[in-house]
């Protein structure tokens, strides 16, 4: 017969042996992950420079061209490997091209908590800008990277010479995020989902989900192998893109009173087919808010169109500089 002194004995023994392995098992996790992510970063490296900021941040940067400074910023989920895959060799005879990745992403240091702000971001990105020589670059941003591209307008010492919103979340949507980002940024995706991913997903993609950003128009060939899926797979990129989707917004409320303001030539296009930010509710509105803005939907192209029809970007960024009274 056990007394209660050794049962409550026993069951401190168990309790204990089984925070034991839960210790043990979050050890050989994150050993795991760590694992990964080296190879990730290994296999895919930083594509250009890396600027180190007054407070030690670093930003990674690729330039490439002569011209008018082009600041070029990706997209959530993403890095600036998604414009070098294609459109940077189409703009360097005409322009110097400053790809950027934002913070937490690719090879740039994250900012923390202010992150989740896409004018905090920009400011980041337009001190490294600035320390590679481009004070008043035409600013393009796609998709999470138009909210940027737009906080720079409103946040720099001095104005961009011109904007160009490439499938731009600008504006506050209805409702709340759709299942996916509800599963992917709240505690449980945090705390469990998001360091499961870093220790299981595969690197490349499944076909469903890549198409889905895509669609109507195809994956380009060899695009996945380029993009660096791993780089996004991170425990600290998960955790910064997580933060910023579910804060974007709140913030983009905050931003849009501002935009009466931003009074530089400003090139909007946007894919009528764009699913997963509705012309609609961005550029449709957008266009009525900026003073000097001109919209050009793109009929039947989806939330890709530097990839889709990359010669309507580079047309409107040549608008852009036109307009600015660059070229």
């Amino acid at each position: 017969m056990t007394s209660p002194r050794s049962g409550a004995n026993l069951g401190l023994a168990a309790a204990a042996a089984a925070l034991a392995t839960l210790a043990g098992c979050a050890a050989l996790l994150d050993g795991r992950i760590d694992a990964r992510e080296a190879r990730a970063e290994a296999e895919w490296p930083p594509v250009g420079e890396i600027v180190v900021l007054g407070d030690g941040r670093r930003v990674h940067a690729k330039v490439a061209g002569s011209g008018p400074d082009l600041v070029l910023i990706h997209g959530a989920n993403g890095n600036l490997r998604d414009f070098s895959f294609d459109l940077i060799d189409r703009l360097t005879e005409d322009y110097r091209v400053i790809a950027l990745d934002r913070p937490g992403f690719g090879h740039s240091d994250p900012i923390g908590p202010a992150d989740e702000s896409p004018v905090a971001q920009a400011e980041t990105l337009a001190a490294a800008a600035r320390k590679l020589g481009a004070e008043r670059p035409i600013v393009l941003g796609h998709s999470y990277g138009g909210a940027v591209a737009l906080g720079w307008g409103l946040a720099a010492e001095t104005p961009p010479a011109a904007l160009v919103i490439v499938s731009g979340a600008s504006n506050p949507w209805p409702g709340g995020l759709g299942w996916r980002y509800r599963l992917t940024t709240g505690p449980l995706a945090q705390h469990v989902l998001n360091p499961l991913a870093a220790a299981f997903l595969s690197h490349t993609p499944p076909d469903s989900f890549v198409e889905s950003i895509f669609e109507p128009q195809a994956v380009p060939e060899g695009y996945m192998a380029h993009i660096g899926a791993g780089l996004t797979l991170r425990r600290a990129t998960l955790r910064a893109n997580s933060r910023q989707i579910q804060a974007l917004s709140d913030q983009l409320a905050a931003m849009v009173p501002e935009y009466g303001r931003l009074d530089m030539p400003a090139e909007i296009l946007h894919g009528t087919a764009d699913e997963i930010v509705p012309a609609r509710i961005h550029a449709e509105q957008l266009v009525r808010q900026l003073p000097d803005a001109r919209y050009t939907p793109l009929e039947d192209v989806g939330h890709m169109p530097h990839h889709a029809a990359p010669e309507n970007v580079v047309a409107a960024i040549d608008r852009a500089a036109e307009r600015a009274g660059l070229r």
